[in-house]
């Protein structure tokens, strides 16, 4: 009979069990599964000798985490820090012998050069991914924002000389249709889109106060 007695810590003696290698993912997120899968165009029903729909999505996701956007705006000479318009200093305008512009600095906001014709999902569908079935909640969704890595003065003043701007690793939140703008909020050093109290973050949409 003393065989079947289950220790009292029947925790820790499965925890010591190791089987082997997981397909499991361990890693923590706040993110939903969902959110992490690419757009394929591809038939549920393929023919014999095609690529099934399901490698596909998993060869396209598995690429699409290879890059990174300021390593391909690098790439091509872009510098991410100077793509958000400053105010002007005209104290200290660069002369031509610094092959810097002195007479057009960057003043456009980047606003004017997006364009969303070739957009494999529209924002409504973006926000849609952090819905998981059977709940009602809406998860962030991950993505990267161009964004000032001093909080406090990057609301005071967007366009000071001071701020230094990176791409952000952050949760998207919302969409704005009017002003066509999304709602995110930085994640912290583990990835995850949480609180001050430690709780994950949900969006139940733009409330009247903002």
């Amino acid at each position: 009979v003393t065989t079947f007695k289950m220790p009292e810590d029947f925790g820790s003696v499965l925890d010591k069990q190791v089987i082997g290698p997981t397909t499991e993912n361990l890693i923590k997120s706040d993110f939903p599964v969902q959110s992490f899968k690419p757009k394929v165009q591809i038939a549920f029903q393929g023919l014999p000798g095609q690529c099934p729909r399901k490698i596909e999505v998993e060869r396209r996701g598995k690429l699409y985490l290879t890059f990174d956007i300021a390593q391909l705006l690098a790439s091509k000479g872009i510098d991410s820090n100077q793509l958000m318009p400053r105010h002007h200093d005209l104290d200290n305008m660069p002369t031509i012998e610094q092959k810097k512009d002195p007479v057009f600095p960057i003043y456009l906001p980047l606003k004017i050069f997006d364009n969303d014709e070739y957009d494999c999902r529209t924002p409504e569908e973006w926000i849609s991914l952090g819905l998981e079935p059977g709940s009602h909640d809406r998860k962030p969704v991950p993505g990267k924002a161009l964004l000032p890595t001093d909080d406090v003065l990057g609301h005071e003043d967007p366009k000071s000389q001071k701020l230094v701007y990176k791409w952000i690793d952050v949760g998207v939140l919302d969409y704005d249709k009017e002003t066509e703008l999304y709602f995110v909020h930085k994640t912290d050093k583990n990835g995850l889109v949480r609180d001050e109290e430690g709780r994950p973050i949900l969006s139940g949409g733009i409330t009247p106060q903002g």
